[in-house]
């Protein structure tokens, strides 16, 4: 973070979304295309470890893996996530970013039992990105691996195509994502159904599967599995909740309405039907356990069904590149991340972003997985447990905010404490996974951990620094009328991270050149803890000297901060005179670090990393949105 990077403040209310037909197609596709593929692998894997990996499945095991999938949904899904955890939103935002938003663990110090929150809300954010990388993966191997059950001497190809699929899709996100977005809907729901005809047909077939929405068929079949199959069986059936994080991280784009109607009305009993009918299919074929998914379908719809299920996996994949995206700006604008260059796609919808860095990344990390695991069973390996220690932090989180916001806590404490007692006997069940794959996510959430920490811990170490070199207002403007400093025409926008005392670039433009433009603004750019400012609130005014300003801009974490925006909005609203505009020229500073000898802030290691994500972050004048004609760069060495 330079001298002229956002810090957060408070800021304004958003507006829930309405209930719209259009909002709730939208969600099939943004929300639900995680979850909504899991049928494709999460049953299989679930009956295979029930059935301790033999080749035909055993009735008891069925009934159990189908009750126990079905009551996960029930529990985990619709009461957590739908009924629970999306009344936790930030002005009508979700996910982990907005939760540690409202907590006000941003400003926590280190330490302190808020600094303690903030680790586990970045683990938890840096978990997201594991989550981002399986799966892809899993999900498009899952869909081609339909090629082996009607010719398995197509086995050899299922690793390429689906590698070339996936290079295919991480290639069009520079071009914008608006062109796949407009079927994501309509394929989804096209899904869906399709998944609620096969089911209804298996079930029709073999009825005595309905036995196993009596959730006791889960519970005896658990208590006399024995441990190593009850825990192996507990974490291949948590693989069909994957993805139900996503209704609370996509809260702002749709609303909690359209996600609740969507996931009762069509998503969650299309998922059960379907998962009642591979149930019904292993009764009657146990030796279907190879792929029930595809023996579900007559012989005649697996190539078709194919290729839908791979426009559902690319949808959902899409759909997880894209919450990569928006969770790195948000995180960015906070102050946890450096600066990226974050592009616009789409003129008119400001959720879709690309970050290039973030998108070769995750492609790296994609690609690597399905080298490395191959088969979605390998990979069934690798997930589940990242995201089932990300549910655990939520529902902590969650009963933080709710004890905040004033809510009995006896009643927080029982309903909260339950669902976090679920969320934890699945993170045991996906621990006995570490070895098997599972150390991969959590490898990639250490290291997106490790650079956000340090990150936030330089910034402080650096505004401590810059704190002690910066001249108080009245001892500037005094030094100022005192010697013989040239004005020239126009006006200079010195770029600020402070709301007090002049920043470092100022003084020594000053010192250096003795030359200072005439109209001086010292501008700074705030992050709300809000996802939006109204324009009519974006820009705050106070006059120091004549011709002499402190601007301070407010922005939510949703937006982009422009300051050349920013300052027409306080021209407009009368805050600043119209002159000022003319002839602008930004400057920020460009800030060498050296570490202190005697004195280390943070490791050495850590201090290199920081130096170096600091030399490789967007430069401050593009991130600002400033053109690059008017910007000046003055140069300061600062010792931390």
């Amino acid at each position: 973070m330079s001298e002229t990077e956002p810090r957060a403040g408070n800021g304004s209310p958003a507006h829930p979304a309405p209930l719209r037909p259009a909002l709730l197609l939208g969600a099939l596709g943004i929300v639900y295309g995680d979850i909504g593929t899991s049928p494709l692998y999460a049953f299989k894997e679930a009956v295979r470890a029930a059935s301790s990996g033999a080749h035909s499945a055993d009735p008891a095991a069925v009934t159990g893996a189908v009750s126990l999938i079905l009551w996960a949904l029930v529990l985990i899904v619709s009461l957590k996530y739908a009924v629970l955890i999306l009344r936790a939103d930030n002005r009508g935002e979700g996910g982990i970013v907005a939760m540690l938003a409202l907590l006000g663990a941003r400003h926590a110090k280190p330490g302190s039992w808020q600094g303690v929150l903030l680790v586990v809300g970045l683990v938890g954010a840096a978990l997201l990105y594991g989550d981002g990388a399986i799966t892809p993966a899993i999900s498009v191997l899952s869909a081609i691996e339909g090629l082996k059950v009607d010719a398995p001497a197509l086995g050899s190809f299922v690793v390429p195509i689906t590698l070339a699929i996936l290079v295919a899709l991480f290639l069009v996100q520079s071009k914008g994502v608006a062109f796949i977005g407009r079927m994501f809907g309509p394929v989804m729901l096209v899904w869906f159904l399709v998944l609620t005809l096969m089911g209804l047909a298996g079930i029709w077939h073999r009825p005595e599967i309905l036995a196993a929405a009596n959730p006791l068929r889960a519970v005896d079949f658990l208590a006399h599995a024995g441990w190593g199959v009850s825990f192996a069986m507990l974490g291949a059936a948590f693989l069909a909740v994957t993805g139900g994080e996503a209704m609370y991280a996509d809260l702002g784009h749709f609303g909690a309405r359209p996600i609740r109607v969507a996931w009762f009305a069509l998503v969650l009993p299309a998922l059960v039907v379907n998962y009642f009918g591979q149930g019904a299919v292993l009764l009657a074929e146990p030796d279907a356990i190879e792929n029930p998914f595809y023996r579900l379908a007559p012989d005649w719809a697996h190539y078709p069904l194919i290729g839908l299920a791979t426009l559902a996996t690319v949808i959902a994949s899409q759909a997880i590149i894209s919450g990569v995206f928006s969770l790195t700006q948000q995180a960015i604008q906070l102050g946890f991340l450096p600066a990226m260059r974050i592009v616009q796609t789409a003129s008119d919808e400001r959720g879709q972003i690309y970050v290039p860095a973030v998108n070769w990344l995750l492609a790296a990390a994609t690609l690597t997985a399905v080298l490395v695991f191959r088969t979605s069973d390998a990979l069934a390996g690798a997930y589940g447990i990242a995201v089932s220690l990300l549910m655990a932090i939520t529902t902590l989180l969650a009963a933080l905010i709710a004890l905040r916001w004033g809510f009995n806590p006896l009643a927080v404490f029982a309903v909260n404490g339950f669902f976090l007692a679920i969320d934890l006997v699945f993170l045991g069940a996906n621990s006995v996974k570490l070895f098997e794959g599972g150390w991969f996510p959590l490898a990639l959430a250490a290291l997106i951990a490790l650079v956000m920490l340090t990150w936030r811990r330089g910034n402080h170490l650096l505004e401590e620094a810059r704190t002690a070199l910066r001249l108080p207002e009245p001892v500037f403007l005094a030094n100022l009328q005192h010697s013989a400093v040239v004005r020239l025409p126009g006006t200079g926008a010195f770029l600020s991270s402070a709301l007090h005392g002049i920043p470092l670039h100022l003084s020594r433009f000053v010192e250096r050149s003795h030359a200072l433009p005439r109209r001086v603004l010292i501008v700074t750019a705030l992050y709300e803890e809000t996802p939006t400012v109204a324009a009519t609130e974006r820009a705050q005014v106070s006059l120091l000297a004549p011709d002499f300003y402190r601007v301070t801009l407010r922005y939510g974490f949703m937006e982009d901060a422009s300051i050349p925006e920013g300052l027409r909005c306080a021209v407009e609203h009368r805050h600043l005179p119209a002159p000022v505009l003319d002839d602008l020229t930004v400057f920020v500073g460009h800030e060498t670090i050296i570490p202190k000898s005697e004195k280390r802030g943070m490791m050495p290691w850590r201090e290199g990393l920081f130096a170096f994500l600091q030399r490789n972050a967007e430069r401050t004048g593009a991130f600002f949105c400033v053109p690059t004609r008017q910007v000046v760069e003055v140069g300061t060495e600062i010792e931390i």
